[in-house]
């Protein structure tokens, strides 16, 4: 039995649809707002939502997101009477179990909705062993870190393949050793390869070794990096540098784990798991044809999104207690204290350099002279103090308030009252009868004004 949730503005097919899953045994709670849907699932535990698309409120598309991370995690089936491809791509990239539309949806949704509660039943069979994850130096406890290393954790279950893809600075080899230090393969090498670094020239050598002789200076056999890695993890760090001519050659290596090193007319063969990062849009390169579309292929069987520091915010605090730390036990010093305003101006940066910037900045800080126990904003560059100084400025009060600007009404009228009479003597060159006329204003009337707002008769 399962606890299902409808979010439908058409009452009768929401009733219908209500029906048909009492009916097999589940229970069923209809609303017809976004509103009050995204209220039920903040509150409630369900395990689909039946979600409608044009709602009075909104679009139902825009929060599958937010149905699909609340409490008890639902699967989300969308539910349209106007079906678009559009629609249906967003739904699904949006994390949407599937998409119906409406003529269709008595027919189809009993088999989706079976699949999609056995996927559930069998996903939280996975997540109920007790994995505990080992994340050196991976520090946050943001949702965008939460869910790298779940499928950091999700990975290292296989020896699949793995494309760790971020800016720079976001910690793409941190993420690469978690996946090689939970795996299987946690007691063998893990083999960095740095493919921006190596000159063109010196790239098979140092990828499958060579032998005596194979060239000036070759005095003896040399194992390559391939050969290290047997066993274990080959981590070929900036994948997106290397060469269109060893990209063929890798292909190769990928698809048959064998090698031939320079010089040599035996194939050696090298059990290793590839996992590759890179911060290019490869996808484009390979439009662009910079890179092997076959190649990309192969290196992301499963690929890993790295957030930026700017996504994850939140963990700023964490960072900079943690790097903090590390500096005062490297220097053997005590401790450091952090002020609120410390974190605080560092929040309000963008970090383009990410999670390595801040570190760097830190350290910049730390080797300050005038530190004393505690770090606070005045110890940091001045960029982050003028950032903060304009966001105080943002929020202030303005010198003249809008509620300073604006009278009262009383006394808003009593002016334009004044105004007014000043033309008015001025229109009729002081004549009282004309002036009354003008105004509709008895003559005694006339004369209260004037004495109010202390006018002369003439």
């Amino acid at each position: 039995m399962a606890d299902i949730l409808i979010v439908d503005d058409d009452k009768f097919l929401a009733d219908m649809l209500a029906g048909q899953m009492v009916a097999s045994n589940h229970t069923a709670t209809c609303v017809h707002t976004l509103q009050d849907g995204l209220a039920e699932v903040r509150g409630g535990s369900f395990d689909v939502v039946l979600l409608d698309v044009q709602l009075p409120d909104g679009n139902g598309l825009d929060e599958v997101g937010y149905f699909k991370h609340a409490r008890s995690e639902p699967e989300i089936i969308i539910i349209t009477g106007q079906g678009e491809a559009d629609g249906a791509e967003k739904a699904i990239v949006s994390g949407a179990w599937c998409y119906i539309e409406k003529p269709h949806v008595i027919r189809e949704l009993s088999l989706h909705l079976t699949r999609a509660l056995q996927y559930r039943q069998e996903k939280r069979k996975v997540f109920e062993v007790p994995v505990a994850l080992k994340r050196k130096n991976i520090i946050g406890s943001s949702r965008a870190i939460s869910e790298c290393l779940d499928q950091v954790a999700r990975a290292a279950s296989s020896d699949v393949s793995v494309l760790v893809n971020g800016a720079t600075g976001t910690g793409k080899e941190l993420f690469a050793k978690a996946i090689h230090e939970n795996s299987a393969r946690a007691d063998k090498n893990f083999v960095v390869v740095d493919c921006a670094a190596l000159p063109e020239s010196l790239i098979e050598s140092t990828l499958f070794g060579h032998v005596k002789g194979a060239f000036t200076n070759a005095d003896r056999d040399q194992d390559g990096l391939v050969k290290h890695a047997d066993g274990g993890t080959l981590f070929l760090d900036e994948v997106g540098e290397l060469p269109l001519a060893m990209q063929k050659t890798f292909l190769r290596l990928l698809q048959e784990h064998e090698y031939r090193p320079i010089g040599s007319s035996r194939q050696l063969y090298s059990n290793f798991r590839l996992v590759a990062a890179t911060n290019r849009d490869l996808s484009q390169w390979v439009r662009e044809g910079r890179f092997r579309e076959d190649l990309l292929f192969r290196l992301q069987a499963f690929t890993i999104k790295l957030p930026s520091l700017l996504e994850r915010r939140e963990d700023i605090r964490e960072l900079v207690l943690y790097y903090i730390s590390r500096l005062c036990d490297r220097y053997g010093v005590e401790n450091k204290g952090v002020a609120a305003d410390f974190i605080e101006a560092l929040s309000l940066y963008d970090w383009p350099g990410n999670v390595r910037e801040l570190f760097q900045i830190i350290e910049q800080v730390f080797l300050n002279p005038f530190l004393g126990p505690t770090c606070f904003a005045v110890h940091l560059p001045d960029k982050f103090r003028v950032l903060q100084a304009r966001a105080g400025v943002s929020v202030k009060k303005p010198p003249h308030s809008v509620a300073e600007a604006i009278p009262s009404w009383r006394q808003y009228k009593e002016t334009c009252e004044k105004e007014y009479l000043v033309k008015l003597k001025e229109y009729s060159h002081g004549n009282i009868s004309q002036s009354c006329r003008t105004a509709g204003l008895s003559r005694t009337r006339y004369y209260q004004l004037l004495q109010k707002h202390g006018l002369s008769v003439d």
